[in-house]
């Protein structure tokens, strides 16, 4: 299987499961992981998501041994097939995060770059390699990589990809925290089982407006925060977070209605 799932409570590890290959992405496996997060996303009892790698690495990248000269109609579907799967992690109104261990290259690096919040061992290492093939990069490293690390970063980092480590991309925005050697997942899964118990429509707002709020004028903006709060403001997590509150005690968060609105 190209992918493996595993339920922790609320929250949902999926792991790119081609650990002879570290993990490099074929057409099989990225339809299967855009698959295996949409239904992640469907799935009522998951509240977080966490991805990660098997075996040494999180994402070599692109399989370079199934790619060759094609037609542009051609390629266009193969494109489309990775773009699903960031539109998933994307379109899913549940934090998301990579755990990396090992190398996260090329494609690698952007579905890393993709999420919600990275957590990467301290001997990892990255690298925006797609122009070693000739290729300029997909899976959202354009809209991704400069909101992580600033334009004129991202620009140098996909015109001369040379390999950094995760202190270095940590002190560039590209990753979130760091953990020991191995324990990446174990992190990141800690960081999930909080999230998982936090307040899923305060989340999903979130995340909506971060991705969409760079491109709005401002005062658009406050718009969208009012009425997105207003909203808010009527639910079950807000009532139980201010009654919380009151009685001097954690809240204990559940499910929202309308979390993908």
């Amino acid at each position: 299987m190209n992918i493996l799932t595993r339920d922790d409570g609320a929250v949902r590890t999926i792991t790119l499961n081609r650990p002879e290959l570290r993990n490099a992405i074929d057409i099989p496996l990225r339809v299967e992981l855009a698959q295996a997060i949409s239904a992640a996303d469907a799935d009522g009892s998951v509240r977080a998501i966490v991805l990660t790698g098997a075996g040494r690495a999180f994402c070599s990248g692109g399989d370079i041994a199934t790619m060759r000269r094609m037609s542009q109609d051609e390629a266009m579907k193969r494109a489309e097939l990775a773009q699903s799967v960031i539109k998933a992690i994307w379109g899913t109104p549940k934090p998301v995060i990579a755990a990396v261990e090992g190398a996260a290259f090329g494609a690698g690096a952007a579905l890393a770059a993709a999420c919600d919040r990275v957590v990467a061992a301290r001997d990892a290492r990255f690298a925006t390699t797609f122009t070693n093939v000739g290729l300029a990069g997909d899976m959202g490293v354009f809209a991704s990589l400069p909101r992580r690390v600033g334009i004129a970063k991202a620009t140098q980092m996909l015109l001369l990809p040379e390999p950094f480590d995760a202190e270095q991309a940590h002190s560039w925005g590209l990753v979130d925290a760091i953990a020991e050697p191995g324990a990446a997942l174990d992190f990141a899964l800690r960081d999930a089982q909080r999230l998982a118990a936090g307040p899923a429509g305060a989340y999903a707002v979130i995340k909506s407006l971060i991705a969409v709020a760079p491109t709005m004028n401002p005062v658009d903006v406050l718009d969208e925060e009012a009425r997105h709060q207003a909203v808010l403001f009527g639910s079950d997590d807000f009532a139980e977070g201010i009654a919380a509150f009151q009685e001097k005690r954690k809240p204990v968060f559940g499910a929202v209605k309308g979390a993908h609105s």
